[in-house]
């Protein structure tokens, strides 16, 4: 490099370079600052402790991520543990307005009535609108309370009247409990205190002497009345005795005219009555031997009504035809629903008939026909299909019957519908279809299915809609009846079974189905048996009794009842 420099560079100020100085004797002590720097004073050093290092900007945020997962969990459960809570904070004005009027009926102690401002019928219509809703279940246990504070009230102003009726609804709302089992005991006593011992004994032994032995005010039912109110009465145990003795001699003369139904009515009134009485055991073994020989007589007029059924003997006069062996089944067993389906089956043979003979222009036939099927199934959809058909067969010979036009040619066979009319039938059989869909099948009259169907075939008498309407009518019940089963709506259900017997008297579906309907009543009384419901369990147990009377799980269970009286 060239020493020379450039003349900016001569003119700066010179750089001084640092230096360390002498380290050889930084300790040593300094007289003074002789090399131009300052004193400077040099603490010991002391030893600290190593300082970590903070983690990095991503490690520091690293916790968030779980912290806020817990959070959204737990989040999440609680919305999930207080979902009723919650629902009950979401507006619903048609609920919400049942539930308040509900609870100003309570309050006013408009506790039941029939017009549905009652607190009772307002609880009620909310747990309609939402059936798992804990207010409305508490407002009608409020009004359960209610009935019997007041039932309790009226007993003590004398008010037996008032005081058993709003028991009763007590009862009904709460489903029972010591409270009540408490005041109806008391009501009862109350009655009996009313009723003097010798009016009762009068009143019995006038129902004795004229043979009224039982109901209400038969004789039976007034000295049991009498014994309840005084246990020790000899009166009326005499009286008991007495009853008991008549209703036996009651049963043998039955079975001696042959007359098993009403023997058998006798025996279960004396064991309902007296269950240890002397006489049941005979009367019992005489009822099973005779059971089994009407059994006998009635399987053999069973099979000769189907052999007949089959050999194509309908009716008519004699007694080797269907229509007579059914009819003689019945007589041995009113309620054998073999028996029931067989003159069903004979309806519905009688309706093939009609139909035959109506395509073969034999009007008079088949109306004698159906006239013979209407007295055995009167509601058949098979019969009222047919019945159409025949109005229909019986315009077209009046039509083919007028005289002819001055031109000579014949009036047609069916004269067309007007658009009023394709109108009004097309109306009826939309009509009909949301009847059915809705479960109004033969109710109400003149807005039913069935009723809608037939107006309209009274139109229009081959209308294919409304004839397969109305003859699909049975399968519709049948379905609708496995929902209400299923759905615990029971006394529904059977009023789809008794539909069903009026639709298709000769289904062999209704047996099975009768039997599980049984089955559900029963099960039903065992569970009011076991929560203390008396009444409602006699009630079950008589509807099951209607439908399978010789169901094996009837006896067990009614000897329980009685047992727990």
């Amino acid at each position: 490099m060239s020493g020379r420099r450039d003349q900016h560079d001569a003119d700066a100020p010179r750089r001084t370079e640092p230096t360390l100085g002498d380290l050889d004797h930084l300790d040593e002590p300094r007289a003074s600052s002789g090399d131009g720097l300052p004193e400077v004073k040099v603490e010991p050093r002391h030893t600290r402790a190593r300082t970590v290092s903070p983690p990095r900007r991503g490690g520091r945020r690293g916790w968030l991520v779980p912290l806020l997962l817990l959070l959204v969990i737990g989040l999440v459960t609680a919305l999930w543990l207080n979902r009723d809570w919650l629902s009950s904070k979401v507006p619903r004005t048609d609920f919400n307005n049942v539930l308040g009027q509900a609870q100003q009926a309570l309050q006013a102690g408009h506790l039941d009535g029939q017009d549905g401002t009652s607190a009772r019928e307002l609880f009620q219509q909310a747990l309609a609108l939402e059936p798992d809703n804990d207010r409305a279940r508490a407002g009608l246990r409020q009004v359960g309370q209610a009935e019997l504070s007041k039932a309790d009230a009226a007993l003590q102003a004398g008010q037996l009247a008032q005081a058993t009726q709003q028991a009763a609804a007590a009862r009904e709302l709460l489903g029972g409990g010591s409270d009540i089992d408490r005041l109806d005991q008391s009501i009862a006593r109350a009655h009996a205190t009313q009723v003097t011992t010798v009016d009762l004994v009068d009143r019995a032994q006038q129902a004795l002497a004229a043979g009224q032995l039982d109901g209400p005010q038969g004789a039976g039912a007034l000295y049991r009345q009498l014994l309840q109110a005084d246990p020790g009465n000899a009166v009326a145990a005499h009286g008991l005795d007495q009853v008991g003795d008549a209703l036996a001699v009651q049963a043998r003369k039955a079975f001696d005219a042959h007359d098993s139904a009403q023997a058998n009515a006798n025996i279960e009134q004396l064991a309902a009555l007296q269950p240890n009485n002397g006489a049941l055991p005979a009367l019992r073994a005489l009822q099973a031997q005779v059971q089994q020989q009407d059994n006998s007589a009635l399987d053999t007029a069973l099979k000769q009504g189907r052999d007949a059924l089959r050999a194509g003997r309908i009716g008519g006069p004699g007694d080797d035809t269907a229509l007579a062996y059914f009819k003689a089944a019945l007589a041995l067993d009113p309620d054998n629903a073999q028996a029931k389906g067989g003159l069903g089956d004979v309806a519905e043979a009688l309706t093939v008939q009609a139909n035959a003979a109506i395509d073969a222009s034999d009007i008079t036939q088949a109306g004698k026909l159906l006239d013979q099927a209407a007295a055995l199934a009167p509601k058949s959809a098979d019969l009222a299909a047919a019945r159409a058909r025949l109005a229909n067969a019986l315009q077209v010979q009046g039509a083919a019957a007028a005289p002819s036009d001055d031109d000579g040619v014949a009036p047609p066979a069916q004269a067309p519908l007007s658009p009023q009319q394709g109108a009004a039938v097309t109306q009826l059989v939309q009509r009909a279809q949301v009847a059915t869909r809705n479960g109004n099948i033969m109710m109400p009259p003149g807005d039913s299915a069935y009723d809608l169907y037939r107006s309209a075939l009274a139109i229009d008498g081959n209308n294919a809609a409304a004839l397969q309407g109305l003859q699909g009518l049975p399968g519709q019940v049948e379905q609708q009846f496995n929902q209400d089963l299923a759905s615990g709506q029971l006394k529904r259900a059977g009023d789809m079974l008794a539909n069903l017997a009026d639709l298709a008297p000769g289904d062999a579906a209704q047996g099975p189905l009768g039997n599980r309907l049984a089955s559900a009543w029963l099960d039903q009384a065992e569970q009011q048996l076991s929560s203390g419901d008396r009444a409602g369990a006699a009630q079950s147990l008589d509807q099951a009794r209607k439908l399978a009377p010789n169901h094996p799980r009837l006896l067990d269970l009614s000897a329980r009842l009685q047992a727990s009286q």
